[in-house]
């Protein structure tokens, strides 16, 4: 049976985390956007936050590290799904927060990828310095010339020539990229145009170092460039790798492609909870502190169906949240896929709607920079997108719902129609 108690043992993690929060993040949060900020007046935005980096031995010293990682040789103190799920929740109230805790996007997904699909001389040489937290890495999937919705349009291709593997694409929003840290990408592309159309991709290990790799461009989300982490437009001409990069074996990137998103996929929606989380809270304390029309705000009508209904789509959304990753653990990625499918359209969706009232309860204050909620917002409406868009996942869902019932159609239809005389 489903529990939704939090172990003894959670509960302590969640305590020490909260505490870090209060203690180390939300006082610095100023501070960060202010790093940033004066990088770039002196002409480099892309350089890691001192700040991030103070942070992080502090972080390891709580044993607030590597939460994310499931069991694993690698990994014996690795966290189950609904275990990692309330700490995740957590440090999603900052937009930066993961990172300090090696929790952040796409390392997460890309450490799980090399611990489940990668061989032991790969994960020697990456995986290890990933989970210490030394390097960074990216994903390069989408692409600006296919729908990338759809996974079996990618174009970029992967040709074998003797000992390695010839690389030539155009990726984007390939995120993480930006950062000078960044040493390594996973790449999705044909190994064979051929094939049957889900054999036709695979995935293979790059150094961004390698001759041919040009980072172009980074791209904004409404606005903000993400930096120092960013999602960046990258050309690979006549990439160069050993055939030993490659994951798995020819033909098998979607597979894999489906085993790196699911834990990703929840992943984003715990965090997204956390963010909603946060616009409340933020939007009920500004709507106690204002008085408009004689009386505070928070006595208008109007702002208790709002808060009303936020908490109840928070609420919501954690508990398919938590069944969700209960499935991933028990029955496996695969059976719970229309549940990871549909948690990812229900967060971002629940997430920009309290984000959105929390802005419109700040006024103008509300997009500005003085508050959070505008960048969150524009976090989590690519969430709408990233991981796919909202229209696939559905697509998936009304899919495997028609399927229950075509069965029993069939025999509906099938069965003789007699009439008394």
């Amino acid at each position: 049976p489903m529990n939704f108690d939090y172990t003894d043992k959670v509960k302590g993690m969640q305590a020490r985390l909260l505490a870090f929060m209060d203690e180390h993040i939300y006082p610095n949060e100023q501070r960060f956007y202010q790093e940033i900020a004066h990088n770039r007046s002196n002409g480099n935005a892309w350089v890691p936050t001192q700040i991030v980096e103070e942070l992080k031995p502090k972080a390891r010293a709580a044993g607030l590290w590597n939460l994310f990682l499931p069991h694993s040789p690698r990994a014996p103190e690795g966290l189950s799904n609904p275990e990692y799920a309330p700490l995740c929740e957590i440090m999603g109230r900052v937009p930066f927060a993961a990172e300090i805790f090696n929790c952040s996007a796409p390392d997460t997904g890309n450490m799980e990828t090399f611990e489940r699909y990668a061989s032991e001389s790969l994960k020697d040489q990456w995986l290890e310095p990933l989970l210490r937290g030394e390097i960074r890495s990216a994903f390069l999937m989408t692409e600006p010339e296919v729908a990338s919705s759809d996974a079996t349009n990618i174009q970029c291709r992967i040709e074998r020539d003797g000992d390695h593997y010839v690389i030539n694409g155009r990726k984007w929003w390939s995120s993480g990229a930006g950062d000078p840290r960044c040493a390594v990408y996973i790449v999705m592309g044909k190994t064979d145009p051929e094939a049957p159309r889900h054999s036709q991709q695979s995935m293979i290990i790059v150094p961004s170092n390698s001759p041919g790799v040009t980072v172009e461009r980074p791209l904004t989300v409404f606005g903000y460039d993400d930096a120092p982490h960013g999602h960046m437009e990258v050309v690979l001409k006549n990439v160069r790798v050993p055939v030993g990069n490659l994951l798995l074996g020819e033909g098998r990137g979607f597979e894999i492609a489906q085993g790196r998103l699911g834990p990703g996929r929840i992943h984003h929606c715990m965090r997204t909870i956390g963010a909603a989380e946060r616009a409340l809270e933020l939007m009920c304390k500004r709507l106690n502190s204002r008085v408009a029309f004689g009386k505070p705000v928070s006595a208008q009508g109007v702002w208790h169906e709002r808060i009303a209904d936020a908490r109840i789509m928070i609420e919501q959304s954690r508990l398919l949240t938590l069944k969700a990753a209960y499935m991933m653990d028990t029955v496996g990625n695969k059976i719970a896929r229309a549940e990871i499918a549909m948690i990812k359209v229900i967060a971002p969706n629940m997430a920009t709607q309290i984000i959105d009232w929390a802005i419109q309860a700040h006024g103008a204050a509300g997009v500005s920079g003085d508050f959070p909620l505008a960048y969150s917002y524009a976090h989590q409406r690519t969430l709408r997108l990233a991981d796919g868009p909202d229209e696939v996942h559905r697509n998936a869902i009304a899919k495997l719902e028609l399927a229950r019932h075509i069965a029993s159609a069939t025999q509906e239809v099938d069965m003789p129609v007699t009439r008394g005389c």
